[in-house]
């Protein structure tokens, strides 16, 4: 007579367990077609996808980097599996659990701040680096340095501390991307150096007014400003307004309006 063992040796309850604790295994779909008018095209070899307001995918000599996935997983369907995560605050329109957990982020490594770090479940731990302020980490020949980022009036310091979240400036064969994160136009933000493609944000009542914005961009200087983050609820930014400041004032810095808001999401 055949005899079936009900026990499992320890070794196969522990893959088990492991293989059920693992971020998402459903690969990514193989991604759609993206439309022309959704991508920035550097010379350098990097493309820049705007997906919504604080999201965006960059494509940078086909290591593809997600900053801030929120929206759900189908927010990303047009785009390949993520080999770097950049996540900047807490927030929801910054941090989701939830579309983290619906990608393929099998390959991929996350940096973020401690306060994300702590929300985020063991699963991911193997995956993530924290970064503080003024940090670097480099991942995939990428050098990613944590920026403060944090709020200035007295009305909003609760919005913001210094200290919680990141802003990033990456940094690849002498080209610097900067993304704010929330922020207002804060001394470490005006000291930057170098920036090539600085993405800065510019809504009330949580980060700052396009005057502050210009203002702060005219300081550091970067070749290139992209509006973002700019709508909320009530108060939505007038980027035509800021547009005007910085080039009026600085020809040189050239203002890239991207979509970041194909719906009336925000």
């Amino acid at each position: 007579m055949t005899h079936i063992s009900l026990f499992r040796p320890a070794s196969s309850l522990l893959f088990l367990f492991c293989f059920l604790q693992m971020p998402s295994l459903t690969p990514q779909p193989n991604p759609t077609p993206i439309p022309e008018d959704k991508v920035w095209q550097d010379q350098k070899d990097l493309k820049i996808y705007p997906v919504a307001h604080a999201s965006a995918v960059l494509d940078w000599n086909e290591t593809i980097i997600y900053i801030d996935p929120v929206g759900g997983p189908e927010a990303f369907k047009s785009y390949p599996a993520p080999d770097l995560i950049l996540i900047t605050d807490i927030h929801g329109d910054h941090f989701s659990l939830e579309t983290l957990q619906g990608l393929d982020t099998r390959k991929a490594k996350i940096i973020v701040p401690n306060a994300v770090a702590g929300k985020m479940p063991e699963a991911f731990t193997p995956q993530i680096d924290v970064l503080d302020n003024g940090a670097t980490k480099t991942r995939y020949d990428i050098s990613v340095t944590a920026i403060p980022m944090y709020n200035l009036r007295p009305e909003a310091k609760t919005f913001h501390t210094p200290g919680r979240g990141n802003g990033y400036v990456l940094e690849k064969n002498g080209m610097r991307v900067y993304f704010s994160g929330d922020t207002e136009d804060i001394p470490e933000m005006r000291a930057l150096k170098n920036i090539d493609k600085a993405f800065v944000c510019m809504n009330l009542p949580y980060t700052m007014d396009v005057e502050s914005a210009a203002d702060a961009v005219l300081e550091f200087a970067p070749a290139e400003v992209y509006p973002y983050h700019y709508r909320g609820k009530p108060d939505v930014s007038d980027i035509g307004r800021f547009e005007s400041l910085v080039t009026k004032a600085n020809p040189d810095i050239r203002v890239v309006r991207l979509d970041w808001y194909p719906s009336e999401t925000y």
